[in-house]
């Protein structure tokens, strides 16, 4: 018989936003381009501070939100 899965809670989802894991490509990206520096750099700051999302971000200096959606002007 299959074991029944265990129920998630919202308390796990909200640790692992708080992560960076330099290790996946997909979040490393995303914090890049949040922050608007290289993947390596963020790389960098993850092994300097930790991978508490808020200590990268202050690394980086992108402490005020951006949007994703949009581009500056050229």
């Amino acid at each position: 018989m299959a074991k029944k899965a265990k129920k998630q809670t919202a308390r796990g989802r909200k640790q692992d936003r708080a992560r960076v894991a330099s290790g996946q490509g997909h979040e490393v990206r995303y914090e890049a381009r949040k922050a608007g520096k290289s993947a390596g750099s963020v790389k960098k700051a993850v092994k300097k501070v930790g991978n508490s999302r808020k200590r990268v971000e202050q690394r980086l200096g992108s402490t005020m939100k951006k949007s994703l959606g949009t581009r500056p002007p050229r």
